[in-house]
């Protein structure tokens, strides 16, 4: 018994494996825990032999030695930047994290980050942790994939890319900051006015140890106000995400 494979769905199957194994790789989707590389790779396979059957159809890969080469390298840049949408959306969650962490003081504390098994701030590497859960609670991974097949409409395999949008990259990676403030600017706000009020403090009453006192205080206050926050961190945790399907679709253009 003799097994056939069609090698056109073979190299058009590693192709899509290309871009689907940079956008996968280079996110924080699997933090929740290690995954051994060997089930990262296996389930990048099995999705790209899915993928080069539904999005791409009757589709040929390039011919030619140079094309292929083109071709493979083209889809690993389309990954990379759909990989640069999701690591800025989540990027947000550690920039407001590690903000709270300096302004309450938890910046000298660390725990392991698992999606990157590195010693990082506390409340940044939570912030993380709950935005990765938020994203598989809101179906974003159904998102993803439906984003995943609509972008081979996007970017053909095989494409050349005649004007890369840099400025659409750019104004991603701004909005990482501009979103990381606005999720934790009331904590920060608040913050602030107790800054405020211990720098009065100390100036009418300097015999006040206003640094061993202002620490609890600040850890207190600060940690009250983020669960306060918290009903609403769900929809800019959202907004956040939905950032990154719409940089998806300005590079498109």
């Amino acid at each position: 018994m003799r097994a056939q494979v069609d090698m056109d769905w073979l190299l058009q199957t590693l192709l899509v494996s290309l871009r689907l194994g940079a956008l996968l790789w280079a996110t924080p989707l699997l933090a929740l825990g290690r995954v051994p590389a060997r089930i990262k790779i296996m389930a990048v396979l099995v999705f790209s032999a899915a993928l080069s059957s539904i999005a791409l159809g009757d589709a040929t890969p390039p011919e030619g030695t140079g094309a292929l080469i083109a071709a493979a390298i083209g889809e690993l840049t389309v990954g990379a930047l759909m990989a640069f949408g999701l690591a800025c959306a989540f990027g947000a969650l550690q920039f407001g994290g590690r903000l709270l962490d300096l302004q309450i003081g938890f910046g000298v504390a660390s725990l392991i980050n698992p999606s990157t098994q590195e010693q990082e701030p506390l409340i940044g590497t939570a912030l993380l942790l709950v935005g990765v859960l938020t994203f598989y609670l809101v179906d974003g991974h159904h998102w993803l994939i439906r984003a995943v097949v609509e972008s081979y409409t996007w970017f053909p395999v095989g494409r050349t890319f005649e004007r890369l949008a840099i400025e659409a990259v750019v104004a991603q990676f701004g909005l990482m900051f501009t979103l990381g403030v606005v999720l934790v600017a009331p904590v920060i706000a608040v913050l602030l006015l107790l800054d405020v009020a211990f720098a009065m403090a100390a100036r009418t009453m300097p015999q006040l140890n206003v640094f061993l006192l202002g620490i609890p205080v600040k850890i207190v206050a600060g940690l009250m106000v983020l669960i306060l926050c918290a009903p609403y961190v769900g929809a800019a945790i959202g907004r956040i995400l939905e950032s990154t399907f719409n940089y998806w679709r300005v590079l498109a253009q």
